[in-house]
């Protein structure tokens, strides 16, 4: 133990050296801070002067996270020749005071980048308290969009298909393609064969890869005519059929002029009576004609001559474009309104209630066309599911005058036959042509012989995707055939109409 007394003085002897030095300064310290108290009734103040050490910086630094200052009335700079004036920190001698809101976010960011978070906060305080948007500024001067610059990738890819032509739609430069450049890029493609499902068998059959174009056209062509939607979606097998798809016009002038899906099974003037009887005003063209003749008459189709006008005029000469935006009648489904209206119920005569019920009312309202110009009307309450594969001229038939009403088809019984057509140049002479289509006119029975109801309505379109599948009120009316006298009905619960699909109609009858 006597060996470590000599070690241990000497320990004591320095500890106590540095206790009395820092006793020194601390004494220093205190006087110094008493001086401009002393000094407040008279007297130059006293120099200021910087904090002597970087232990106190670092000390405030760490310690200032909660510390605000509060400005009222007044400039967010304090006054220097206010007795709590305190000199802002800096971290070298010759850092100057930012003087905009740009300069204190730069700084800012700077603190906080060294890991002084309470001076980088209240630095950012002052720079959003002179600008709100400073931190867009600071975005703009460091971070422009032009510094940005996308590198150019690989246009050929070593592990690319073959059917990938070198187009610039590789690049990442430039705005981006648009659908009909895109597709304008997949000429002179061929149907590329399924590879094999494993690696050294031999690749599956695929006999429309050895096939000329012209046959792919006529047999896609067929498919058009017999289901224009699988037409269509046989633009996602491959490239080379997108492309005969939506650029081989041949087909869609088929489409159009036909009578499977297009315009040659729309009637602008009316075939046939209200009742289904034949017309005893024919126009002298066709009045010598047979039945089926008549069904084929010019002057009961579209006007070919109409037809390309319309083509150049309002459709950009695109034959899917007409099929696609003008106005039609579908066959392969029906129109359903589905009409909902609150009505005020009684209150409960052998009860005491402080209310009266609601009852929500619905019923539906029913459209069926044939291509024969006829149309079937029904109002009921029954609900789609049981009503649409009832709407045919034979259970209507068999119904009428309430016959067979056991049958699940007895809602048939309340169905109404009736005629309809679409408006033409014909109808408004004055506008444009493309401006007088749209229109739809319906003319059915009436709920006795005298009378006869006669609907106006517009066929719209119910979103992007959805096109021509709506019929929106324009006008309802009852017409008395005895005294000439017709009246209006309110639409005011009534509402459109929307196209629904029924895959047991087929095309259409």
């Amino acid at each position: 133990m006597q060996e470590l007394d000599p070690e241990l003085e000497a320990f004591r002897q320095k500890w106590r050296e540095e206790v009395s030095a820092r006793a020194q300064e601390s004494s220093k310290s205190k006087s110094s801070a008493a001086d401009p108290s002393k000094s407040k009734g008279g007297g130059k103040p006293l120099a200021r002067s910087r904090l002597p050490t970087s232990h106190t910086t670092k000390f405030v630094e760490a310690h200032d996270d909660g510390i605000e200052s509060q400005t009222f009335g007044g400039s967010d700079e304090p006054d220097p020749s206010g007795s709590n004036y305190v000199e802002p920190l800096s971290s070298g001698e010759g850092e100057s005071v930012p003087e905009s809101a740009l300069g204190y976010y730069e700084r800012a960011v700077e603190r906080e980048n060294q890991g002084s978070l309470g001076d980088s906060l209240n630095l950012y305080r002052k720079a959003f308290r002179m600008d709100d948007r400073v931190d867009q500024k600071y975005k703009n001067k460091h971070f422009p969009k032009s510094s940005f610059v996308s590198k150019p990738g690989n246009r050929n890819p070593s592990n690319a298909a073959a059917t990938v032509p070198n187009t610039a739609h590789h690049s990442l430069h430039g705005p981006p393609q648009s659908i009909k450049q895109l597709i304008s890029g997949f000429f002179g493609l061929s149907i590329e064969p399924m590879p094999p499902p494993i690696e050294g068998a031999p690749a599956p059959p695929c006999p429309m890869a050895g096939l000329p174009s012209e046959i792919i056209t006529h047999i896609m062509l067929e498919v058009a005519v017999l289901d224009i939607g699988s037409f269509v979606r046989l633009a996602q097998v491959c490239k080379r059929m997108a492309y005969v798809v939506l650029t081989e016009e041949q087909i869609w002038r088929r489409v159009c002029m036909g009578s499977e899906f297009g315009f040659g099974a729309m009637h602008y003037e009316w075939q046939q009576e209200v009742l289904g009887g034949p017309l005893d005003d024919y126009p002298p063209d066709i009045k010598d004609l047979d039945n089926d003749e008549v069904a084929l008459a010019p002057a009961a189709r579209l006007n070919k001559e109409e037809a390309t006008e319309l083509l150049h005029s309002a459709y950009e000469s695109s034959w899917q474009q007409m099929f696609r935006l003008r106005p039609r009648i579908r066959f392969n489904g029906c129109y359903i309104s589905t009409v909902n209206y609150p009505r005020p119920g009684q209150a409960s005569v052998s009860q005491v209630t402080w209310h009266s019920p609601v009852h929500i009312v619905t019923y539906y309202r029913y459209l069926r066309f044939f291509r024969d110009g006829t149309v079937i009307s029904l109002l009921t309450t029954d609900e789609p599911a049981d009503v649409v594969h009832c709407l045919t001229k034979d259970f209507q038939d068999t119904h009428r005058g309430g016959g067979s009403s056991y049958l699940p088809s007895a809602v048939m019984q309340h169905s109404l036959r009736g005629r309809w057509r679409l408006s033409s140049a014909k109808d408004t002479p004055d506008i444009d042509l493309k401006e007088s289509e749209g229109g739809l006119f319906i003319e059915t029975e009436g709920v006795s012989p005298k009378y006869m109801y006669r609907m106006d309505l517009s066929l719209r379109s119910s979103g992007r995707v959805a096109r021509q599948n709506k019929l929106v009120w324009r006008g309802f009316w009852s017409y008395n055939v005895l005294t000439d006298d017709s009246g209006e009905f309110t639409l005011r619960n009534e509402k459109p109409f929307f196209f629904s699909r029924v895959k047991s109609y087929g095309n259409g009858a």
